[in-house]
Order: structure tokens, then C-alpha cells, then sequence
């Protein structure tokens, strides 16, 4: 038995989608990745709601979020992931183009995992996203009962 290890990407910029999909085959990660366009589809997502709610039970291995959404912002939905008795302990890595001391701050106080800033140079973001990819889906130890098993 192995254990599947999803990946949701929460990204609305669709260039931004195709770098970091690219990032993760780079590696040849067999992981599924998720993709939610917007705060409001990733919280679907999570509560398994609207066109998630047939989705595979447990959590994803990471979150990938970007702040700057439509709908829900990524701030609301980190408020709701670390309020959230079966989410709180989701490990979610901010990954957007904000370079905002506040930005920083606030999403480390909300309790994200990690915080990264979309580099402009191509090769930079799929090497970034790769190690990222990397380290949360093959790595790290996720927390109990977070993936399923197949």
C-alpha cells in the first residue's frame, strides 16, 4: 500500500498554474495536484462541497495558496484552514508575488507553514516550485490521518 499524497495548488493566475505544474513534473513527482482558481473553491475543496463533495476523503500533503485571489483571499481562507478543528494542522506554504513586510507578517501569524515569493525569472520559479514540490509531497512526515491510504 502507498500512500497518495495530493497537492492543492489554490492559484488563479493560469500562467502561474502551468509554471508550477511544470515545476512538479520536473522531478517527475507522481503526486496528484489539485487545482482550485479562487479562496471560495478551495474552501470547497477542503469541506468537500459543491463540485468537491465526491472528492477522495483526507487531507492534501500541503496547500500551495496564493494571497492575491478572487472570491475569498487567501488570508480568509488560512483564517478558516487554522480555525478549523480538521484543518489546522494542514501544512500551507504561501507562495505569491507579494514582497509585503505585512503580508509576510500576517500570514505568519495566521500560522502558515512557509512563505515564498514567485521569483520573475522563469527558471527560478520552476527550481523554487520544484524544491517545494519535493520537500512537502515526498519528505516531510504529514500529519496523522492527513493522507489517505490506498
Amino acid at each position: 500500500m502507498s500512500d497518495l499524497k495530493r497537492i492543492l495548488l489554490v492559484e488563479d493566475d493560469p500562467k502561474d498554474v502551468e509554471l508550477t505544474l511544470t515545476g512538479l513534473a520536473e522531478y517527475n513527482l507522481a503526486n496528484e495536484v489539485v487545482i482550485v482558481r479562487d479562496g471560495e473553491e478551495a474552501l470547497d475543496y477542503l469541506y468537500r462541497r459543491g463540485n468537491h463533495q465526491t472528492r477522495a476523503n483526507g487531507n492534501p500533503a500541503v496547500m500551495l495558496l496564493d494571497l492575491k485571489l478572487p472570491k475569498v483571499n487567501g488570508f480568509e481562507v488560512l483564517e478558516q484552514v487554522r480555525a478549523d478543528e480538521n484543518l489546522k494542522m494542514l501544512p500551507v506554504v504561501v507562495l505569491t508575488s507579494s514582497h509585503e513586510e505585512r503580508d509576510l507578517v500576517k500570514s505568519y501569524k495566521l500560522g502558515v507553514n512557509g512563505y515564498v515569493v514567485k521569483p520573475v525569472d522563469f527558471h527560478q520559479f520552476v527550481n523554487a516550485v520544484k524544491e517545494l514540490g519535493v520537500f512537502w509531497a515526498v519528505i516531510n512526515e504529514p500529519p496523522p490521518g492527513s493522507v489517505k491510504k490506498r
